[in-house]
């Protein structure tokens, strides 16, 4: 599945775009668990948050994305690959993608379904590695 940005991110865009909104705040890389695909209408309460043993949120500071110009393609934000590994073994729990929120004031900023998901999650060692990206053309 492609990349979502919902009305919530939309929104987000458009204001830092106008300089409408004066305070950037870092964003925050979460996996979840929900069997869901990502629509419009989302918010970050959409998403139920993986709790596999080792889990955590990571944060994504600013100054770490590299935005590249598209001269003769699209112009993309990127940010260096990041992985979530569990640490002990445990129940099952199957991942389906992952969505970024705002730190401060927790908005949905975008959302992706794994496309060859859900990748599931049961030994210690079991890792997901994901790449945030968003392209613009």
């Amino acid at each position: 599945m492609a990349l979502l940005v919902p009305d919530t991110g939309e929104v987000i865009a458009l204001q830092y775009l106008v300089n409408k909104v004066a305070t950037p705040e870092n964003l925050v890389l979460k996996l979840y668990q929900n069997n869901i695909t990502p629509a419009e209408g989302d918010t970050a309460a959409t998403y139920t948050v993986a709790s596999f043993t080792g889990y955590s949120n990571i944060t994504l500071t600013g100054s770490s994305w590299t935005v590249t110009a598209g001269a003769t393609g699209p112009s993309t934000a990127s940010y260096a690959q990041q992985t979530f590994t569990s640490t002990a073994n445990q129940a099952t729990q199957q991942i389906y993608g992952y969505y970024l929120i705002r730190a401060s004031s927790l908005d949905l900023v975008y959302a992706e379904r794994f496309s060859d998901g859900p990748y599931p999650i049961t030994n210690n060692g079991d890792a997901i590695k994901i790449t945030p990206t968003i392209t613009c053309d």
